[in-house]
């Protein structure tokens, strides 16, 4: 069967570990990804980005056999991706963590349906050892991420995927270095047009001796934070909007209150309203007709634009130089006398 978006161009795959303090589980999480890689016949790279451990995580990494790149300090989990992504050489890369929730078992079923889609994510299953306040916050992400994506996002925050490296690359000057990056390349993957796609997986407790690095209210507001900064710079009006019609239906209903039960006037206050909630339902459209400047529909699937742009080239050389030839051939030729 033949998809629409085409083959992932090599066959090479590049797994991206960033960890922080684990050395109890490193060696055993890159011993298991070897013994699913291996039968695969693929070639494939695990790369560890240390980022900053002050234990000797890097050291066993090393000797598990992994390509080690070191952050001097801590620069967030986010930061370790993106140093992963610019020195990957796969044209797939697969990213999990270092703490052992994420079964690299499952990496074969990822590499298959990136096949066919640009980016596919491990949706943690609702029987999942997490605690109950995380799902909660998951669930509560997950519903308004859904709600500007246009479509139903499964695990906003799940940082075990397989993407293309042209649509990681393409996003990487958006992701922050926090652990923010699976929703900031989640949704800008969804808004710009890409496919995705979620592997039910059931993540297990983290290694024993590690513990998670999330803090739920300041990354917790960060995540938020982050929401509506990507919607605002690619469905502007999934904001604007709403906050337009909650401005006008405020202002009209306290106008309309004054009246009838106040017995007043309508009030240069719900005037005031109802000419803000106009200009934010403008601003917002204007926002939306910036942001569609942005997306190039004539694109099939990441990486094609500069495989595309680097054939053209190559044909123009090639052109040009059969050109050359042809005017040197012809200058050669004796001049025929009339």
């Amino acid at each position: 069967m033949h998809y629409r978006n085409g083959p992932i161009e090599s066959n090479d795959v590049s797994i991206i570990i960033p960890a922080k303090n684990e050395e109890a589980g490193i060696e055993a999480i890159i011993e298991r990804i070897k013994a699913v890689m291996v039968p695969l016949g693929r070639e494939f790279e695990i790369i560890v980005v240390d980022d900053g451990s002050d234990d000797a995580t890097a050291q066993r990494a090393n000797d598990a056999g992994a390509v080690v790149l070191c952050h001097p300090y801590n620069i967030g989990n986010g930061a370790a991706i993106k140093t992963g992504i610019r020195y990957a050489r796969g044209s797939a890369l697969v990213m999990l963590d270092a703490d052992g929730q994420h079964p690299p078992e499952d990496i074969p079923r990822l590499l298959e349906l990136l096949e066919k889609y640009h980016m596919v994510v491990g949706a943690r299953a609702p029987d999942s050892e997490t605690t109950l306040h995380r799902r909660l916050a998951n669930k509560f992400y997950n519903r308004f991420a859904s709600y500007v994506c246009g479509r139903r996002i499964e695990d906003l925050t799940s940082g075990f995927r397989a993407v293309r490296a042209g649509v990681a690359k393409e996003f990487i000057s958006l992701l922050p270095n926090t652990f923010s990056y699976p929703t900031t390349i989640t949704l800008a993957t969804v808004r710009s047009g890409y496919s995705l796609a979620y592997l039910p997986i059931k993540s297990p407790k983290r290694n024993a001796g590690t513990k998670s690095k999330i803090k739920l209210l300041s990354d917790g507001s960060r995540f938020l934070l982050i929401i509506f900064k990507i919607t605002s710079l690619y469905s502007p009006l999934k904001i604007f909007l709403p906050a337009s019609i909650a401005t006008f239906l405020t202002g009209l209903g306290y106008g309309l209150y004054k009246i009838f039960f106040l017995d007043g006037r309508y009030g240069p206050t719900s005037q005031m309203l109802i000419v803000f909630s106009v200009l934010m339902f403008l601003i917002g459209l204007v926002s939306e007709q910036i942001s569609q400047l942005r997306f190039d529909r004539n694109i099939p699937f990441a990486g094609e634009r500069q495989r595309r742009f680097t054939m053209i080239g190559k044909e123009a050389e090639a052109k040009g130089v059969r050109a050359l030839l042809e005017d040197v051939a012809r200058a050669s030729q004796p001049t025929r006398k009339h």
